[in-house]
């Protein structure tokens, strides 16, 4: 690890961008395709572009940010407080950027698509959300990789879980919570209010940017 990574307490910015709709997509490819790609030995072409879509999420926060680790169908990244990272409405810009690269992914592969079953044709109903919390953290040395610990680690991925979709009217969009808002200097104007409530946590206030 460098220096500026070296294990130990930290505080600063958690970002996790995740892909909608990637496990029921997935699992319907799977069983569509059960008998003739998987059977040969081939994977379908969906595996290919989620990965895709995995890489160009990457390539638009990591950085600024510091890639943490890939979650299946998302990319969990962070921030140390002195780290030069997007702030104000430049954080809206930068999520807003990797939502754009993200739709125009999935178009392009969708123009190319080489199957039209049902199971493939789901592709549509992919989407991204972001959620930005802040907070203290531990970088501690695990198997050899780093992991981040802590209750706002927990706390940054419970917050995938909540009603911004119903609020805003569709899964693509950004919450950032009042920790990372007051950290990072993001207004308020255009985000929707929302409070969410959590087992063994006070409520948790936030605003929900929609990015469509």
């Amino acid at each position: 690890m460098t220096p500026s990574l070296s294990a130990g307490p930290a505080s600063g910015p958690l970002l996790l961008a995740d892909i909608s709709g990637y496990t029921g997509f997935l699992q319907a490819v799977a069983h569509a395709h059960r008998d003739d790609a998987f059977a040969g030995g081939n994977v379908p072409d969906a595996y290919a572009l989620v990965s895709s879509l995995l890489d160009g999420i990457i390539e638009r926060v990591a950085p600024p940010f510091t890639l943490a680790k890939l979650e299946g169908d998302a990319v969990f990244a962070f921030a140390r407080g002195e780290d030069p990272v997007p702030r104000g409405t430049g954080l809206l810009a930068c999520l807003a950027s990797c939502y754009g690269a993200f739709r125009e992914r999935l178009t392009g592969a969708r123009d190319v698509w080489s199957c039209r079953c049902d199971a493939c044709a789901r592709v549509d109903s992919l989407d991204l959300k972001f959620v930005v919390h802040a907070g203290g953290y531990v970088v501690q040395s695990i198997g050899g990789g780093r992991e981040l610990v802590g209750p706002e680690v927990v706390m940054a991925h419970r917050l995938l879980k909540n009603g911004a979709a119903n609020l805003v009217g569709h899964p693509a969009y950004a919450l950032i919570t009042e920790a990372a808002a007051a950290a990072l200097d993001v207004p308020a104007a255009g985000g929707l209010e929302l409070t969410e409530t959590y087992e063994h946590y006070p409520p948790i206030r936030a605003r929900v940017y929609a990015l469509r």
